[in-house]
């Protein structure tokens, strides 16, 4: 059973850093692009970054609100990808999902979330002084 688990979230101040974790279970993440999404009260859910498998150029895609901000990465022992958040802003604060995407690459429709197969159930991510 394909399952993926997000943790990571909490509450911070503005300028604070947080990292997300995105855990596979019941299948190689690695072996498929990963999609971050964020999706606040309200709001249509945002693609925040994608990144390919492992290859020597290691191809990542951001969303301009977050490009400069936000890292992806990924640790294919532990399969896991890892979203690194410093100088978050408010306006970052929605719920976070990772998402599989069935393919080895993200392409530049990467932010579509219609495109993705799997998703996690989600960390909240609060930025407040």
């Amino acid at each position: 059973q394909v399952q993926l688990v997000e943790s990571g979230g909490g509450s911070v101040q503005p300028g604070g850093s947080l990292r997300l974790s995105c855990a596979g279970s019941g299948f190689t993440l690695n072996n498929y692009a990963i999609g971050w999404f964020r999706q606040a009260p309200g709001k249509e859910r945002e693609g925040v970054s994608c990144i390919r498998i492992s290859t020597s150029d290691g191809s990542t895609y951001y969303a301009n609100s977050v490009k400069g901000r936000f890292t992806i990465s990924r640790d294919n022992v532990k399969n896991t990808v890892y979203l690194q958040m410093d100088s978050l802003k408010p306006e970052d604060t929605s719920v976070y999902y990772c998402a599989v995407l069935e393919r080895t690459w993200c392409g530049t429709t990467w932010f579509t979330a219609g495109q993705y197969d799997y998703w996690g159930q989600g960390t909240q991510v609060t930025v407040s002084s």
